[in-house]
């Protein structure tokens, strides 16, 4: 729908009961949090929070909760839209059926931003930041945070909107060090679009503008967290998503304004000045915690008649964001695989944290000659895939050969990992990098932003059947006994606490010794833990544990380890350490007091009665 403004794209999810209204005061210090997870995780409906304590504006939230109602917000585009994304990956494609083709080149022209001052709805009125709606998501965190904002920047050496940069980063709005009103913090690494514009205002000697648009037609939203393809701004993608022209001007001191935004933030970063940033409750299910980060000097704040502040919640996935990459694949479809050869299919796993742990298919097809198969061409697929855009980040990469299994599918999640547990030898499927660079948000590495990655490549006959259940007598060695087969040849096994490296390393050396002797073949990988019950009971547990609490070269051991000319591996089970350690960030843990006035609005009479 080709929305001017999210009041509009409100009132059309209402009248089809697509969202509901909210007109009891809620806290935005932890209950509106509290309500839209509960919410979200019953598959409800978009919330309008109509008074906010503490703010003037009201506040919405759950827009993209489902998969249907984020189809729904862009119903009349999103088929042009796809056809789009894959003409920029295979111009040739528009040849083979022009028919098709020519209602997706006119819907190209919505593309193309307006620049308008006259009659912009943002230039209603000016507010100040602590007049926002405070929200604060978990208990622990630094402060309110802008938690759906489009952070814009432009190109001191390429100036102009369309190379310009808007991305979602993480906004801080108050608490810790900044000065009330007039500071805000922004959370990026440097490798980010703002990030190169950052050091090249430096360069040149010259404070960065950066202009924070929040709310606005559904689609600016969600331009701001699509993985454009190189050189196409994600202005044109807003107009295009939207059906809509992006509306922008400047004002007297060169800052952008989206002129159908809600909310405009306006500021300065200066070179050198950093304060900082969080505890946040971030998306892999833990604090991200506090480190410097550039400080945004705020001019302004603009806000249109009638705006309201969107807003959504992170935490231990699958959340609303699990959404928002939903509708991203179904847009660019195959698109990465286009871009690797090889390639057959990718899954970066929202339960595991996304960039924890990665499952691909690719082709193992030039020795099929070969009596014994293994791992050949999907390593240099693998390869491949850890050197491309956000899959980069990456922790565990699974990868196996689509000539094994026709049927193999990387989203049936359980039935992949059967399928590799069957067929990898830790011999020789175990391939690391060590001392590289890991997401910023993990802190099962050896530092900020450091850790390791490790390519589990399996491919060929299989070699074994897995337990599906534990055989009659069977017992572990002390001191880690207490054991639940957490998934076909897995076993949770639940562990003494973590106290250090070299601990671990002297009690798994001797634990594993003692393995040795025993029929392990139906059970390929042990996942030693806090709490065995707890990771055995879901897969999403197990998965969740097992990859976000792990460095693969510091918590990979193995039954029967051995190196051979560099190359680390086993001949027993592989055993991954992912008990707590002392250094990772602490869980994200809901408070009782909230949870129970959450409770109370959904009993009889309350406003989320029959919802949660």
């Amino acid at each position: 729908m080709g929305y001017r403004s999210l009041s509009e794209a409100v009132r059309d999810l209402e009248a089809h009961g697509e969202l509901i209204r909210i007109s009891t005061e809620v806290d935005p210090h932890l209950e509106m949090a509290a309500i839209h997870r509960r919410v979200y995780a019953h598959g409800g409906p978009a919330l309008l929070f109509e008074r906010v304590k503490g703010s003037p504006f009201p506040a919405v939230s759950n827009l993209f909760g489902t998969i249907e109602r984020s189809r729904f917000l862009f119903r009349d585009t999103l088929e042009r839209v796809r056809t789009l994304i894959g003409l920029k990956f295979d111009p040739a494609s528009a040849l083979k059926d022009p028919a098709r083709n020519i209602p997706a080149a006119a819907a190209a022209l919505t593309a193309l931003p307006k620049r308008s001052r006259l009659g912009a709805p943002i230039l209603h009125g000016q507010t100040t930041l602590d007049s926002l709606p405070q929200i604060v998501s978990w208990p622990d965190d630094g402060g309110p945070f802008v938690l759906l904002p489009q952070v814009y920047t432009e190109d001191p050496l390429r100036p102009g909107i369309m190379n310009a940069n808007l991305g979602m980063y993480r906004v801080q709005l108050a608490g810790n060090d900044y000065v009330p009103n007039q500071e805000v913090g922004l959370h990026y690494q440097i490798h980010r679009g703002i990030g190169v514009h950052q050091s090249r205002a430096v360069a040149a000697g010259k404070p960065l503008k950066v202009s924070i648009f929040v709310g606005g037609p559904p689609s600016h939203t969600f331009a701001a967290v699509m993985p454009l393809p190189e050189g196409l701004s994600e202005a044109t993608f807003a107009g295009l998503l939207g059906g809509r022209r992006f509306r922008y001007f400047y004002d007297e001191e060169g800052h952008c304004l989206s002129g159908d935004a809600d909310f405009v933030i306006t500021g300065e970063i200066l070179d050198g000045v950093l304060k900082p940033e969080g505890p946040f409750g971030d998306h892999l299910g833990y604090y991200s915690l506090t480190h410097p980060y550039p400080v945004l000097r705020v001019k302004r704040v603009h806000h249109r008649k009638g705006a309201i502040w969107p807003f959504t919640a992170v935490g231990r996935p699958p959340q609303e964001d699990t959404s928002f990459g939903a509708l991203v694949h179904e847009l660019t479809g195959d698109a990465i695989p286009r871009e690797v050869p090889g390639l057959d299919s990718v899954h970066a796993v929202d339960v595991a944290g996304v960039h924890p742990l990665c499952l691909a298919i690719g082709h193992e097809r030039y020795t099929p000659y070969l009596a014994e198969q293994r791992p050949q061409e999907i390593l240099t697929i693998a390869n491949h895939v850890l050197g491309t855009n956000q899959l980069s980040l990456t922790k565990y990469l699974w990868i196996a050969a689509r000539e094994d299994d026709s049927s193999l599918d990387v989203n049936d999640i359980a039935a992949f990992f059967r399928h590799m547990l069957e067929r990898a030898d830790w011999s020789h499927d175990l391939h690391f990098q060590t001392r590289t660079t890991i997401d910023t948000l993990d802190y099962s590495g050896s530092g900020l932003n450091s850790g390791s990655k490790v390519v589990v490549a399996a491919a060929g006959r299989k070699r074994r059947e897995l337990w599906t259940e534990l055989p009659a007598g069977f017992e572990l060695p002390r001191p880690f006994q207490a054991a639940r087969l957490a998934q076909p040849g897995v076993l949770a096994v639940e562990g003494k606490a973590f106290s250090s490296y070299e601990t671990a390393e002297e009690e798994l050396g001797a634990w594993t010794r003692e393995l040795e002797g025993k029929k392990l073949d139906g059970l390929p990988l042990i996942v030693l833990c806090d709490d065995a019950e707890f990771c055995a009971k879901h897969l999403d547990n197990l998965l969740w544990v097992a990859f976000t609490r792990s460095n693969p070269s510091h918590d990979l051991h193995g039954v029967g380890s051995v190196v051979e000319h560099k190359h680390w591996g086993c001949r027993g089970p592989l055993v991954i350490d992912a008990r707590s350690k002392p250094h990772h960030a602490p869980p994200l843990v809901e408070v009782p007091e909230v949870e129970r006035r959450v409770d109370a609005l959904g009993a009889k009479g309350g406003p989320l009665h029959g919802i949660i």
